[in-house]
């Protein structure tokens, strides 16, 4: 390929099946690396700059973690500027790891579910989740050229966790979700590899969750401006008895054009039709990014069977919705939804089923939680330059909350 060639689609890429040698890649920590804009460490989340999506409360991280026992890691990897040499990059990329449980994810999986919005993207090894309702394995995500990578990276660990992993009642498939990078990225170069899988994995916790240009959602934008990881979560009052559960999501936000952007019925993308991203310094037109995927994680610890699940995932689409992604011909919109609320391994045990009168609840936290996580990998998103001087610019903070102020949508909780 010729450094000054055109971007390769995704479409071609996975029709070609392209493989290059890589060289090493450099696993960055993620926020603060000299080859993105300023504005890229330690931007503020939605709610810092005083715009509150719905009404229900959030967890204490407002993130997907705030479901007990989930775990999220991310390795970014950034390295080098100037023309595209496949193999040598430059590189935009890394890999997001969700873990269900603390224990390892075969010995004690959960309940799980996933449905296609639009199929134009992948999210693979849902082979057994479809068959069983069961998910044994992590949820990875990464950009398209790294889906085989992080398979054989997180098949790998999971062996190196535990030799006999593939002998147990439930198969440790992992799941591995992509959305299209090539904008900023090497897709072809093979930089991900399992060492980074690992790293992704053992570093996984609880807490505070980073997001926008980290991990798989290094490379991603979102209404053409810089975006990636997002997450939020929500808390469920069921039933008389104060009883209370959490929903959280996770996001890679890699879709829509700039005049579809909403936010609170703000049509904050028409009011910011500037800083679209460059090519060569020559801007797209406002609807002109081929950047139009989003992977969606859903977790919950209310206690549902995959069918609920399943109910759980068709919400998270409203929630993208609400933004102003309309899922187009060619997005890969992919969601999976689990729950911790039972232990599937424990044949005698006895099985708990929230009552569907409480599921509209669980609902609405969906939807809501599903439209903050995208926002929120915007906002915490700045600028970033890739491949051949490609730049993403990122959403104006000040000039976005003055749009928002002036709707009367922004001023706090």
């Amino acid at each position: 390929m010729s450094p000054s060639g055109p971007a390769l689609s995704r479409r071609r890429f996975l029709g070609l099946g392209l493989t290059a040698a890589a060289l090493p890649a450099v696993a960055s920590p993620g926020l603060a690396s000299p080859l993105a804009a300023p504005g890229t460490t330690a931007r503020p989340r939605l709610r810092d700059l005083g715009i509150v999506i719905g009404d229900l409360p959030t967890g204490a991280a407002n993130a997907i973690t705030d479901v007990p026992g989930v775990r999220v890691g991310h390795v970014t990897l950034i390295q080098g500027h100037g023309p595209l040499v496949v193999g040598r990059g430059p590189v935009r990329t890394g890999v997001t790891a969700v873990l269900p449980r603390p224990e390892l994810p075969w010995r004690r999986p959960v309940f799980a579910a996933d449905l296609t919005i639009n199929g134009n993207g992948e999210l693979t090894g849902l082979g057994p989740v479809r068959r069983t309702g069961v998910l044994a394995a992590p949820v990875l995500l990464t950009d398209t050229g790294s889906v085989g990578r992080a398979y054989d990276g997180a098949v790998g660990w999971s062996l190196g966790q535990d030799p006999a992993a593939f002998e147990a009642p439930f198969r440790p498939d992992p799941v591995v979700g992509e959305t299209w990078a090539g904008f900023l990225h090497d897709t072809a170069g093979g930089h991900l590899g399992a060492g980074h899988v690992a790293r992704a994995l053992d570093g996984a916790s609880g807490g505070p969750v980073a997001e926008g240009s980290v991990g798989g959602g290094t490379g991603m934008r979102a209404f053409q401006f810089k975006a990636g990881i997002g997450t939020a979560s929500r808390r469920i009052a069921v039933g008389s008895d104060g009883g209370e559960y959490t929903v959280g999501l996770l996001v890679q936000a890699n879709f829509g054009r700039r005049p579809q952007l909403r936010v609170k019925g703000v049509p904050v993308g028409r009011l910011l039709p500037d800083r679209l991203p460059e090519r060569a310094a020559l801007p797209e037109a406002p609807g002109g990014s081929p950047g139009n995927s989003l992977l969606m994680v859903v977790a919950t610890d209310a206690p549902l069977i995959p069918v609920q699940l399943r109910r759980l995932c068709k919400r998270a689409l409203v929630g993208m919705a609400r933004t102003g992604g309309i899922s187009t011909h060619g997005s890969g919109d992919l969601v999976i939804a689990f729950s911790t609320g039972n232990d599937p391994a424990s044949a005698a045990g006895p099985l708990q089923v929230l009552h569907y009168s409480h599921m509209s609840r669980l609902f609405a936290g969906v939807v809501e939680a599903a439209e903050e996580a995208v926002l929120n990998s915007l906002t915490a998103a700045g600028t970033m330059v890739g491949r051949d001087g490609h730049t993403i610019h990122g959403l104006p903070l000040e000039e976005f909350v003055e749009v928002m102020e002036r709707y009367g949508e922004a001023g706090g909780e």
